[in-house]
């Protein structure tokens, strides 16, 4: 009973800081478009009925390219890749990083609805710190200055971010997290992954090996097809505002 309890009370803080992370990371956000918003003297509203009308659409699209998440030959089996942050990096460019968030956000609550979990949310809320790496500096850059080379260079500058930041995340919360709500040893987890790539042999050496290089390639992935198509849509989606 004692050991019950316990669990669930690990599961719950878990769920809480899940909420924080959320909560902060929108914060900031809004944050950001308030203060440009200040500067370049806009009055425009942050959410209309059409602009949530096309953040619920982007969201649904970003929920299937997440389901849709394929294994990766360096890393061991339970990091995958998906395309989930394509129409997330989208609707950044479109609406701002708070309505990036959203669509983040709304991302995760809709693939827990139709899929459930097989982390204990742990793979979710890594998708959403993560992914909200990537869209965050990417949508402040592009916030202040539109244009195509600016796009660019948010593109590539949210790119490394989320290297970095999704990398150190693993290593000191994430992979810790997931050892301790599964009760597995993270020497174990680590075995996962030399059985994968031999240099792999710490935590350290798995999110370098593994974890930095699957962040790059999806970064780089998002970014080109929406260096690519942005353009086309823009039109679209801003007559939707």
């Amino acid at each position: 009973m004692n050991e019950l309890m316990k669990t669930i009370g690990e599961n719950l803080i878990f769920v809480l800081e899940f909420l924080a992370v959320i909560v902060a990371i929108f914060l900031v956000a809004y944050g950001v478009e308030k203060l440009q918003q200040k500067k370049s003297g806009s009055t425009e509203r942050f959410l209309t009925t059409k602009k949530i009308a096309v953040i619920g659409m982007l969201s649904a699209v970003a929920t299937v390219l997440m389901i849709l998440e394929m294994p990766v030959p360096f890393a061991p089996p339970f990091y995958k890749i998906d395309l989930s942050e394509l129409p997330v990096l989208i609707g950044t460019f479109a609406y701002g990083p708070a309505a990036g968030v959203l669509v983040e956000l709304c991302k995760i609550i809709l693939k827990l609805l139709v899929k459930g979990t097989s982390t204990a949310f742990v793979g979710e809320l890594a998708n959403f710190a993560v992914g909200c790496s990537f869209i965050l500096p990417a949508g402040i850059i592009y916030l202040f200055k539109k244009s195509k080379k600016t796009a660019v260079i948010a593109s590539v500058t949210g790119t490394l971010v989320m290297t970095v930041i999704g990398t150190a995340f693993n290593a000191v919360y994430l992979l810790p997290k997931f050892a301790q709500l599964f009760g597995m040893p993270l020497e174990a987890i680590v075995g996962m992954g030399t059985a994968i790539n031999p240099a792999i042999n710490s935590v350290t050496t798995l999110v370098v090996f593994a974890v930095a290089p699957l962040n790059l390639l999806k970064g780089s992935m998002v970014s080109l097809i929406t260096l690519l198509i942005y353009k086309k849509l823009s039109p679209i989606l801003k007559s939707s505002r």
